[in-house]
């Protein structure tokens, strides 16, 4: 691994090659502050474009892999090895994938939904554990500053008790037959083999409701949901509703689909207390609206020096300079490098309540997956998700 004390982590990549924006976004997100070095990965299933790739990138020959068991074999033996490995890949190469590192004891970031069913993101779970290595998976929409705000005052009871909870994540841009376009990322994202016949529900869904679980700190006790298919011959699921109880009897609603015609993102959060209600857009991340009994609201940007510190750390460059998906992006993985670089040095690792989303989170939105298709098969029948929690203390896979 790499030296002790040294300022930078080494970063690999696997995926994340031509026409894949999430490697992109990946790479621009380690580097914005200074925290990781990319020096090794394989870019691709084709192996031209993966060393086209590894050159643009500045990766030297010899760290541009030609397989996954060789990458993780010479960076685990190295002295300046990867710290981490990123899996950009489609859903189902992410198992093997993360595993064979995760075995070497090489630190995970995967993305989302973090396998395709619930008995392998129990095992990735369990081998980060049993390796020592940190499993992160990116749903960076926790990483917003105001966010974190929203996090904080409804943990903290500003809102008083939680009366409902809306959430949605509703994007148009598959409103449309992409796929039979040779449009890349709709080709495998509506594909059941390699992206689940709930795709949807995995892809979009996973994201709003870990941001439901962030912000509330509840947990789902129940749910009833339901999969339609809006694009004709589509094989895949697009749009899903899930009702849902909560810890303590709270409901709430989650919509999800990639085929919410003409909406852009699409990512939406409200929640309802007894005192005031506070509501989040992903299209305008640096305000959080506030609300309270008499119908009076407050909008909070970010950089005011009033908000809580779990916002104010994640601030750059202060009140009216706007920060974005980019910097929601980077915030994740300077949580995440803080743990990474204590964990590396030996040094005490941070103690935070509002830190990066974990693998646990990851098997969580596996089971909420499971749960939603499981209702539906069942005309929309209440499931109780496998609660991740009863499993594994989530402070020690985190940690």
């Amino acid at each position: 691994m790499s030296e002790p004390n040294s300022r930078q982590l080494v970063a690999g990549m696997v995926g994340g090659g031509p026409g894949a924006d999430i490697g992109k976004t990946h790479r621009y997100a380690m580097r914005l502050d200074g925290h990781y070095d990319l020096r090794a990965g394989i870019f691709g299933r084709d192996e031209s474009n993966s060393r086209a790739t590894a050159v643009e990138l500045g990766v030297e020959p010899d760290r541009n892999y030609g397989d996954l068991h060789t990458m993780a074999e010479a960076e685990a033996t190295r002295e300046d090895g990867v710290d981490v490995v990123v899996v950009a890949t489609p859903n189902d190469s992410h198992y093997e994938i993360a595993r064979t590192f995760l075995q070497r004891g090489i630190s995970v970031v995967c993305e989302k939904p973090l396998t395709r069913d619930s008995a392998t993101a129990t095992e990735l779970v369990r081998v980060a554990e049993e390796n020592n290595a940190v499993l992160a998976v990116p749903h960076c929409y926790s990483a917003y500053a105001m966010v974190r705000q929203a996090a904080r005052m409804v943990r903290d009871g500003e809102l008083g008790a939680i009366r409902f909870v809306d959430v949605e994540h509703a994007s148009g841009w598959a409103a449309t037959p992409l796929e039979n376009e040779g449009h890349k990322q709709a080709s495998w994202r509506t594909n059941p083999d390699i992206a689940g016949f709930p795709s949807v529900v995995g892809d979009l869904g996973t994201h709003a409701f870990h941001l439901l679980r962030y912000i509330t700190g509840l947990e789902a006790e129940r749910l009833s949901g339901r999969l339609q298919t809006f694009v004709p011959g589509r094989r895949v699921f697009d749009n899903a509703t899930v009702e849902l109880e909560l810890t303590g009897s709270v409901p709430a609603r989650l919509w999800a689909s990639m085929a919410a015609t003409g909406h852009n993102h699409g990512l939406r959060i409200r929640i309802y207390g007894e005192n005031g209600s506070l509501e989040w857009q992903h299209e305008d991340p640096h305000h959080l609206k506030v609300q309270d009994l008499a119908g009076a609201t407050t909008t909070l940007t970010h950089g005011l020096s009033t908000l809580h510190e779990d916002a104010s750390r994640l601030t750059r460059v202060g009140l009216g300079h706007p920060e974005g998906f980019l910097e929601a992006f980077a915030n994740f993985y300077s949580d995440l490098a803080e743990v990474l670089r204590a964990r590396r040095d030996g040094t005490a690792v941070p103690q935070r309540e509002l830190s990066f989303p974990t693998g646990v989170d990851g098997l969580i939105g596996v089971q909420f997956v499971e749960a939603v298709a499981a209702s539906h098969h069942d005309d929309s029948a209440w499931k109780v998700p496998a609660s991740a929690l009863k499993k594994f203390d989530l402070e020690k896979a985190a940690l």
